[in-house]
């Protein structure tokens, strides 16, 4: 997949910087609406009765359509995808906005799997399109990608709460106009740019299940590094308001905090990317993996407004790894990018969903405070799989095969 302009073609080692920031800012305003769950968990759980367990399934019902990742990687592969980063923001926005007014568990389980597939649409694409925007600034171009998630990370619990404290929690569909506009706006300026498919080599593209198997060290080693990583950033991203709420701590400090979290996240994404084009993916990604549990248990031991201090360096360096990674995975030699990102959304969406659950499971048995010493203790694994990643892993050879 390459992308061009209708009005201007240009070479590959430019820095498109103008489109960058368009989809960057895609980006913010689809990841603003997908951030409500975790700020308002605390009120579902109590307007609903349910349990930690049940809460933590609702992360795995929302990732749930990233098991359609592949799916939707090879149909990118083929075909105009700029409808599905249009419409994406008017899904997500519609679902989210929704969820104060959820009557019970199974209106919102559909809510939060409407919502997955909005993110489906867009996630899939869209750093390959990235790619072909940066030239060979492709760190550079990740972390401009990832700062409109981190930055609506950290809006997001703002925006919600905010109408919560305005209409109340069933009046937070009032937010739905704005999802709605800004999908119109992107069908306006989206309009002008056009997403072709580039084949490689004669013509004929490698074959899905010589692909997987060519890679299958590089994603046997990533997996291991994406669930690691993922147990500390769902005790964060998913339980840190519950969390708090459970040590004493009220809402708006439990949302501020989270904000606080993302905020250096966005900083931490916007440096990462490229500090990682000159120091190197691998050192990075063993450099965010050994400080951020010392900072996750730094966090446990603070308390009040120090706690929060330790949540802006922890996020500096937690989420920094997010435009490392998705450049890693566009830095490997495959005529197939699109579904390689795909394959990687879905074990970066299955992990997080599948270390809710347990965070969740382990909460309702053993904890909230025990569960997180356990999530943070365990998230060092993250340091040897990053250890054992090297070149030989990042080719393929391309190859004749067929689907």
């Amino acid at each position: 997949m390459s992308v061009e302009l209708k009005t201007k073609e240009r070479g590959r080692s430019d820095f498109q910087t103008g489109n960058v920031l368009l989809i960057s800012s895609a980006h913010l305003v689809h990841d603003i609406y997908s951030s409500f769950l975790a700020p308002i968990l605390p009120l579902l759980i109590e307007k609903l009765r349910i349990s930690y367990t049940l809460a933590g399934f609702l992360t795995v019902v929302q990732r749930a359509p990233s098991l359609l990742n592949p799916l939707m990687g090879i149909l990118a592969d083929r075909i105009r995808v700029r409808y599905l980063l249009i419409i994406a923001p008017a899904i997500t926005a519609v679902s989210m906005s929704l969820l104060g007014m959820a009557p019970n568990y199974g209106v919102l389980v559909l809510l939060l799997l409407s919502m997955g597939i909005g993110a489906m649409c867009f996630h899939v694409p869209s750093p390959v399109i990235i790619k072909a925007m940066s030239g060979d600034r492709m760190g550079r171009g990740m972390s401009f990608y990832m700062v409109g998630g981190e930055a609506a990370r950290a809006i997001g619990p703002l925006v919600i709460l905010g109408a919560v404290s305005l209409w109340g929690l069933e009046g937070t569909w009032k937010l739905i106009p704005f999802g709605l506009l800004a999908s119109g706006f992107l069908f306006l300026r989206f309009r002008k740019m056009t997403f072709h498919r580039e084949r490689a080599g004669q013509g004929v593209r490698t074959g899905v299940r010589r692909t997987l198997k060519g890679f299958l060290p590089f994603l046997s080693i990533l997996t291991g590094f994406t669930i690691s990583r993922a147990l500390i950033r769902s005790a964060l991203m998913v339980f840190l308001p519950t969390y708090l709420a459970s040590r004493g701590e009220n809402l708006w400090f439990a949302g501020i905090s989270l904000s606080a979290l993302e905020l250096t996240g966005a900083i931490g994404t916007f440096w990462g990317g490229g500090l990682s084009d000159r120091l190197g993916r691998r050192k990075m990604l063993l450099i965010v993996s050994f400080i951020s549990p010392i900072l996750g248990w730094s966090f446990l031991l603070s308390r009040g407004w120090l706690s929060v201090v330790v949540l802006l360096l922890l996020g500096f360096f937690l989420i920094s790894a997010g435009p490392v990674v998705l450049a890693l995975v566009q830095d490997v030699k495959s005529d197939r990018p699109a579904f390689l990102n795909s394959i990687y959304m879905t074990l970066n969406f299955l992990g997080g969903a599948v270390t809710a659950l347990l965070l969740g499971w382990g909460a309702d048995h053993f904890g909230m405070e025990t569960t997180f010493r356990i999530a943070f203790t365990l998230s060092i694994l993250a340091v040897p799989f990053v250890w054992f990643l090297g070149d030989r892993h990042m080719t393929i050879l391309p190859g004749k095969a067929k689907q």
